[in-house]
C-alpha cells in the first residue's frame, strides 16, 4: 500500500465522522438516537440489514471456504433466507413495530413478565459482545498481516473511527452509513471480480482451472442426521435449520430488529425485511464467485500460494482476497478494495454496539435502576454514553480472545444454534398461542437449549444446523404444555393486543403481506435454481480441472 491507498482510506473513515456529526445535530431524545425518528425509508433500512450480515469474516471466509473446503456449497446458507423473511413479516415484526418497542425484549415483558425479558436481554448481550470481540480480532489480525501496522493499532483504528460515529450520530448514523458502506463494498467486490477475471485470462479460464465439482452449489444425498462428517454442508440441515436460525435472528435478535423498529410503519417494517430477503443472495453470491476467480488463479499459477504463508509457515486462505489484492492490483483500487473490507467490519460493528446500549438502557437501567424519569436530552446522553461504554467492551474483548482455539468462528456458530432456536419459540410462544404464561415460557426455554446441548454432547454426528429446529420444537411444545399444567394466563383484553388473533383481526395491511410473502417463497425456488445452474457452468464454459 502507498499514499494513495492510505488517502482513500483516510477520506473514508473521515467522511463518516462528519456525516454522524450532521446526522445527530438534530437529536432530541432517545427515539432519535436509537430508532431515527422513526424517519427512516424503509429502502435504506434493509440495505443496513443486508450489510450488518455481511461482515468482514463473511468477506474473508467464504472465498477461503470456497477455494479451499467446500466451494460453492456456501451458498446452501442461503436458500431458507427468503421464506425466513416471510414468516418474519406475517408473524413477528408487526406485533413489535405496533407496540413502538426500542428493545425487542419489551414484549416479552408485556406478555410473560419481567424475568422472561430480563433472561433473554441478558443472554443477547454477553454473547453478542464476546462475538463483536472475535471480529474485531480476526480482521484486525488479517489489516495487520496485510498492511505491517501493529495489531494494536489495527484494532484501535477500527473501533475507534466506528464508536465514533455510533456515538454521535446514533441509528442513523448506523443506516447511512451502511448503505454508504454497502455501495463501497460492493464496488469492492465488483472490481475483484473484473479484474480476477482479467488476470486469469478470461472467464473462460476462470472455470477450466476451477474443480468442477467445487462448482456444484447443492448437495442432496446427505442429511446431516447421523451422517454429519463429511456432511455439514447439506441441503436438507442448511435449508430446515437456516429457516428457524433466520427467523429468529431477523425477528428476535436486537441488533436486527432494531432496524425494521425504526421505520416509519408496520408496512416499511415489513419492506425492509423484503428488501433484504430479495437482495441479500446476490451479494453473498457476488463473494463466493470471487473466491472462484482466486481459486482458478491459485491453481492456474501456483506459485502465488507462497504469499498466503502466516508466520507458522502455514497456508492461510482467510488472506486470498486481500493479499490477492494487494499483489495485483495497481494502487488505488487497492485503496478502494480494503477500505472496502473495513466496510464489511464496520457495518457489522455498528450496529451491535447501538443495539447493545439500547437493550442495556431499555432493559436493564431504566427497568431497574431508573429512580426518577430522566429528561429526555438527559436520557440521549446516557444513551450515548452506553454506547461509548459498550464499543470500549467491544474493543477490549478483541485483546483477550488471542488464545482460543482457532476454531472459535465455528463455535460461536454452534453456540448461536443452541439459543437461536429456543428463542424463536418464546416469542412464537406468545404470539401464536394465548395459553403460554412467563413460567411456561421460561421453562420451556431452559429445556430447549438443554436438549440442544445434549445433542452437541451426545450426538455429534448430527449437524449443529438441526439444532436451530430441534430447539424451538422442543421449547415450544414444553413451554405449551408447561404453561397449562401453571394455568396463569393474561387477560383477554391484554392477549388481543399482544397475540397474532387479535392483530391479524385488526389489521387489513396483513392480506397485502400474505401476497408478498407469496412472491419471497418463488424467489426461494428461483435461488434453489440458480444455485443448480450454477453448477452447470463448468459444462458450458470446459471441462473444469476437477483437481
Amino acid at each position: 500500500m502507498n499514499w494513495c491507498d492510505w488517502i482513500i482510506i483516510a477520506i473514508y473513515a473521515l467522511g463518516l465522522i462528519a456525516f454522524s456529526i450532521y446526522l445527530g445535530k438534530t437529536q432530541q431524545n432517545q427515539c432519535d438516537y436509537y430508532l431515527g425518528g422513526n424517519r427512516m425509508s424503509f429502502w435504506a433500512i434493509g440495505i443496513s440489514t443486508m450489510a450488518t450480515q455481511c461482515s468482514s469474516n463473511s468477506l474473508l471466509g467464504a472465498p477461503a471456504f470456497v477455494i479451499a473446503v467446500g466451494g460453492l456449497t456456501w451458498l446452501q446458507y442461503e436458500l431458507a433466507v427468503p421464506l425466513a423473511m416471510a414468516g418474519t413479516i406475517l408473524f413477528l415484526m408487526p406485533f413489535f413495530r405496533r407496540l413502538r418497542l426500542v428493545s425487542v425484549y419489551e414484549y416479552l415483558e408485556r406478555r410473560f413478565g419481567p424475568g422472561t425479558r430480563t433472561i433473554l436481554s441478558l443472554t443477547f448481550q454477553f454473547l453478542r459482545a464476546f462475538a463483536t470481540g472475535v471480529t474485531v480480532y480476526g480482521i484486525s489480525l488479517v489489516v495487520q498481516q496485510i498492511t505491517g501496522l501493529s495489531f494494536t493499532v489495527c484494532a484501535l483504528f477500527l473501533c475507534a473511527v466506528t464508536v465514533i460515529y455510533d456515538f454521535l450520530g446514533g441509528m442513523k448514523a448506523v443506516v447511512y452509513s451502511d448503505v454508504i458502506q454497502m455501495v463501497i463494498l460492493y464496488v469492492g467486490i465488483i472490481i475483484c471480480a473484473v479484474y480476477g477475471i482479467y488476470l486469469c485470462g478470461g472467464i473462460g479460464e476462470v472455470f477450466r482451472h476451477f474443480p468442477a465439482d467445487k462448482m456444484s452449489a447443492l448437495v442432496w444425498s446427505r442429511t446431516g442426521l447421523g451422517d454429519y462428517a463429511g456432511g455439514g454442508f447439506a441441503f436438507l440441515p442448511m435449508f430446515c435449520g437456516g429457516l428457524f436460525l433466520y427467523m429468529s435472528y431477523y425477528g428476535c435478535d436486537q441488533t436486527q430488529a432494531q432496524r425494521a423498529l425504526s421505520a416509519r410503519s408496520v408496512d416499511e417494517a415489513n419492506a425492509t425485511l423484503m428488501v433484504n430477503g430479495l437482495l441479500r443472495f446476490p451479494l453473498v453470491l457476488s463473494y463466493c464467485l470471487v473466491g472462484v476467480i482466486i481459486g482458478a488463479y491459485l491453481i492456474k499459477f501456483p506459485e502465488f500460494t507462497t504469499h498466503l504463508r502466516d508466520a507458522a509457515g502455514q497456508v492461510n486462505y482467510n488472506l486470498a482476497l486481500p493479499v490477492f489484492v494487494l499483489k495485483k492490483f495497481p494502487h488505488g483500487l487497492i485503496g478502494i478494495v480494503i477500505a472496502a473490507l473495513f466496510a464489511a467490519a464496520m457495518s457489522s460493528l455498528d450496529s451491535t454496539i447501538n443495539s447493545l446500549s439500547a437493550v442495556s438502557m431499555r432493559d436493564v437501567y431504566e427497568r431497574f435502576f431508573e429512580r426518577n424519569s430522566h429528561s429526555p436530552r438527559l436520557r440521549l446522553l446516557l444513551s450515548r454514553l452506553t454506547t461509548l461504554f459498550w464499543g470500549t467492551v467491544c474493543t477490549t474483548a478483541a485483546f483477550f480472545v488471542a488464545d482460543i482455539s482457532g476454531s472459535i468462528i465455528e463455535s460461536i456458530n454452534k453456540i448461536g444454534s443452541l439459543l437461536y432456536g429456543p428463542i424463536l419459540a418464546v416469542f412464537l410462544l406468545g404470539i401464536l398461542t394465548r395459553k403460554a404464561n412467563g413460567i411456561g415460557a421460561t421453562t420451556g426455554l431452559l429445556t430447549g437449549f438443554a436438549a440442544n446441548a445434549g445433542l452437541w454432547l451426545f450426538a455429534p454426528a448430527i449437524n449443529w444446523m438441526w439444532w436451530n429446529v430441534a430447539g424451538c420444537l422442543i421449547t415450544f411444545g414444553s413451554g405449551y404444555l408447561l404453561s397449562m399444567a401453571a394455568g396463569k394466563t393474561p387477560s383477554a383484553a391484554e392477549l388481543d393486543l399482544l397475540t397474532f388473533r387479535g392483530f391479524a383481526a385488526a389489521n387489513a395491511t396483513q392480506r397485502k403481506w400474505l401476497r408478498n410473502c407469496l412472491y419471497l417463497s418463488a424467489y426461494t425456488f428461483f435461488i434453489i435454481l440458480v444455485c443448480y445452474l450454477i453448477g452447470r457452468l463448468p459444462e458450458w464454459f470446459g471441462t473444469g480441472s476437477g483437481r
